[in-house]
């Protein structure tokens, strides 16, 4: 059977492009260990170093251009997909949402360091309709230092990453059954986490035709919006007389949440999972009519409710 290093050596460029933007594409394949392998054969000799950068970044490029295209042109549709497929549901794109917030476009720079930012932040920066120029110059810098430091990890320690590929060689089968199985387990554990996570956050929805018959019946509920401003400016929906409170803020902004009334918490990412969060916290602090709104921001505004 052919060796792991012989295989890498011989079609390391093609496997570099590949396995880069399927990762930037968003499937769980992580391609650090493949640009680390095969920094450590271009410090040998066994592959062309300046192929395997130039790979990696076309490859970055493709994968991200296609998510920031999809972005401008879909907008908040594109960021509710990726909530909806993510292992990692909301979390991903709110802590997306954060860096932005913070840092602004330099958060292109960084997305690619962070777990879970990577294939969340081109379409963001799409739906906050930066521009292409601007897009490429920030992306490209974050793309190259990524590619730049893991290739020049497997280039500096090139010795030692031969010899884990050689024990791993000597494993054969046993050892390639071993990384798939630990893949799977790990594809595995996110999807149980997925589940738990909504199983947690069962609370009762209110409609959109419930809501609309508190309003007509004078109740006055209070209706925030949880989404991140960051999301607001992505999606410049807003169900009329809302409240906009970021999650982090509901402790300090408690004086405009009276427990007598009614309060409505909306978002727009799957199963409500913002707003029922924030309606948890709030029955954890003693309040007891609180409910998030079913369907949330895109129920709203297909309902025909003005």
């Amino acid at each position: 059977m052919e060796g792991l290093l012989d295989l890498v050596a011989r079609h390391g460029v093609a496997i570099v492009f590949f396995n880069v933007l399927v990762e930037q594409i968003g499937l769980p394949v992580p391609a650090v260990p493949t640009l680390i392998v095969a920094g450590a054969l271009a410090a040998k000799g066994q592959l062309s170093a300046p192929a395997v950068f130039a790979a990696a970044i076309v490859a970055c490029y493709l994968g991200d251009g296609l998510w920031f295209a999809g972005g401008r042109i879909y907008g908040h549709r594109v960021m509710r997909l990726l909530c909806r497929i993510s292992l990692s549901p909301d979390s991903c794109v709110r802590q997306s949402e954060y860096q932005f917030g913070r840092w602004g476009k330099a958060a292109l720079v960084v997305s690619k360091f962070v777990p879970g930012l990577s294939t969340v932040t081109p379409p963001l920066a799409g739906a906050m309709r930066m521009s292409w120029p601007s897009f490429l110059l920030l992306n490209g810098a974050g793309i190259v230092l990524w590619c730049a430091i893991a290739i020049g990890a497997g280039m500096a320690f090139n010795d030692q990453i031969g010899e884990v590929i050689a024990m791993l060689e000597r494993y054969g089968a046993r050892a390639a059954a071993l990384i798939v199985a630990a893949l799977a387990l790990y594809i595995a554990f996110k999807w149980w986490e997925r589940r738990r996570f909504y199983h947690a956050l069962r609370l009762a929805r209110i409609t959109v035709e419930e809501l609309r018959g508190l309003n007509e019946r004078g109740k006055r509920p209070v209706v925030v919006d949880v989404r991140s401003s960051v999301a607001r400016k992505a999606d410049a929906r807003l169900i009329p007389g809302a409240l906009a409170i970021d999650p982090a803020e509901i402790d300090s902004r408690l004086h405009d949440l009276p427990k007598d009334r009614e309060i409505i918490f909306y978002c727009n990412c799957p199963n409500e999972a913002s707003a029922a969060q924030v309606a948890k916290q709030l029955i954890q602090l003693g309040y007891t009519r609180v409910r998030p709104l079913a369907g949330g921001l895109d129920a709203w505004f297909h309902s025909g409710v003005t």
